[in-house]
């Protein structure tokens, strides 16, 4: 069996990918999305840019005979060439299995100063792995130092560091003797469950699981299994706690009383999680506390924003313009066509919300929120044109979760306007897809990307809406069966 760097960084983030990786039937997997194949690209890119700058030997085998691979990686280490790109090193665990390291980039380093020697002679090599992030992500770091163990055995000398060259800083020195622990217990663990074939158990959770090609599975599994992954508001800790108390299914957890929990966690907490479960097992909404104040205006103003972060970024600023009085409405696309228009269309978001001075602004989550903040400082915007849209901005998923439980598995803008009855016209739109359409607008000036854009960021608007007005029913509708 081989274990290789990117079944160890996946192990990492989820255990039971490993698994699925190593003895599922690669059939079962999802479609890579397009944003999942633009992330990879995107690594590719980056990955050839950094390539750019050395000069490296290429090794030449054929694909997955790694042991040729070895060999010729091996016979250049031995000449003491000075770079090389994806060499191949292997290592035979006494266990069973076979450690396979391919790093970026080996490169040569004296070993003149340092009392040992390597097998090589007066030089060894230092790993070094190109990573599209922009932070030395500890799951990274364990990654670099598996090369580095790898490389030591096949050089008989621990490099005193591996590298991470990540995107717009510096390079990032891997500390290996404050790693070294932690490092093997996570080698070792992921050998362990291998060797074991013990399945790992299902969890769901949505921003870990969201670009898994293992996705589907699961989450099949975990429906069938009603997994308490599902309810909303359970973490995995969360989840570790409730095992501990024997409470493992969605039933047990809505008859418990919330002072069981309260040891645990704090009383709104413990509460939430009951009514949860309950709003889960009988699909009807509750209430949770009387939102006297959700306003509601002649006029009102939804906002959602497309943005791509890794360029800090705002390209679209989506507004849509309730007129209640006359039952019209207008949505407003303030679409940047290249990123240097970001500053011409927050002028037009400013000028247009101030077309409606008492206007409420409705969105959601509080992104809209910090934006404004940063687009105001960005482009040094007078105080007065910006700092009164603050107390102007209503989070709807604050209102909603501050007003009631409903029986879905998060409070996603897509899970609670679905659950209300909305659907949006792409069945596939998403802010990654939105992500994605962005760049291929960038590359390829065909329209159809925009019109994608526009059309995905309206929908949200009016998902937003539909959600701010079903809210303002339920709870009237309560406090009208009250009285």
């Amino acid at each position: 069996m081989l274990l290789d760097a990117r079944l160890l960084l996946f192990y990492q983030r989820c255990n039971r990918r490993a698994f699925l990786d190593v003895y599922e039937d690669p059939s079962r997997q999802d479609q890579a999305s397009d944003y999942l194949h633009k992330l990879m690209r995107d690594s590719w890119e980056h990955h050839q840019t950094v390539l750019n700058e050395w000069n490296y030997h290429q090794i030449k085998y054929i694909r997955e005979d790694w042991q040729a691979g070895a060999d010729a990686t091996r016979e250049l280490m031995l000449q003491g060439v000075d770079c090389i790109h994806k060499g191949v090193l292997l290592y035979p665990d006494d266990r069973g299995v076979t450690l396979l390291s391919r790093p970026d980039l080996l490169v040569k380093c004296s070993t003149s100063t340092v009392p040992e020697k390597s097998d090589l002679g007066a030089w060894s090599y230092i790993p070094h792995q190109i990573k599209l992030g922009k932070r030395p992500k500890l799951d990274y770091q364990i990654v670099a130092a598996f090369h580095a163990w790898v490389l030591a055995q096949v050089q008989g000398l621990m490099p005193e560091t591996s590298i991470l060259i990540l995107r717009g800083r510096s390079d990032y020195q891997v500390n290996l003797a404050k790693l070294q622990d932690r490092f093997l217990q996570t080698l070792n663990a992921c050998i362990q469950m291998l060797l074991s074939r013990t399945e790992p158990e299902v969890f769901i959770s949505r921003q870990r699981c969201n670009l898994c090609r293992w996705y589907s599975s699961c989450y099949a599994t975990a429906k069938s299994e009603l997994h308490l992954s599902l309810l909303a508001g359970v973490s995995q800790s969360r989840y570790d706690d409730l095992q501990t108390l024997g409470l493992t299914t969605t039933e047990s957890l809505s008859a418990v009383d919330p002072a069981v929990l309260e040891p645990v966690w704090s009383r709104p907490i413990a509460q939430q999680l009951v009514l949860q479960a309950k709003s889960t097992l009988t699909g009807k909404a509750l209430v949770k506390s009387d939102l006297t104040l959700l306003p509601v205006a002649p006029v009102e103003i939804y906002f959602d924003i497309e943005a791509e972060p890794q360029l800090h970024l705002d390209y679209l600023l989506g507004l849509l313009v309730v007129d209640r009085s006359s039952g019209t409405d207008r949505f407003y696309p303030l679409l940047a066509e290249q990123p240097a228009d970001e500053q011409l269309i927050w002028e037009q978001f400013l000028e247009l919300v101030w077309r409606y001075p008492s206007a409420p602004i409705f969105h959601f989550y509080d992104y809209e929120v910090k934006t404004v903040r940063r687009l105001a400082r960005l482009y040094q915007t007078a105080a007065p044109q910006w700092e009164p849209l603050i107390t102007r901005l209503e989070d709807v998923h604050q209102l909603v979760t501050q007003g009631a439980i409903l029986p879905v598995e998060s409070y996603s803008l897509k899970s609670i306007a679905r659950w209300v009855g909305f659907e949006w016209r792409d069945s596939d739109a998403s802010g990654a897809q939105s992500l994605y359409w962005y760049d291929q607008w960038q590359k390829t000036g065909d329209r159809a990307f925009c019109e994608a854009i526009v059309r995905y960021n309206e929908d949200d608007c009016r998902a937003t809406q539909r959600v701010k007005d079903w809210l303002w029913t339920f709870l009237r509708e309560k406090d009208l069966n009250v009285g």
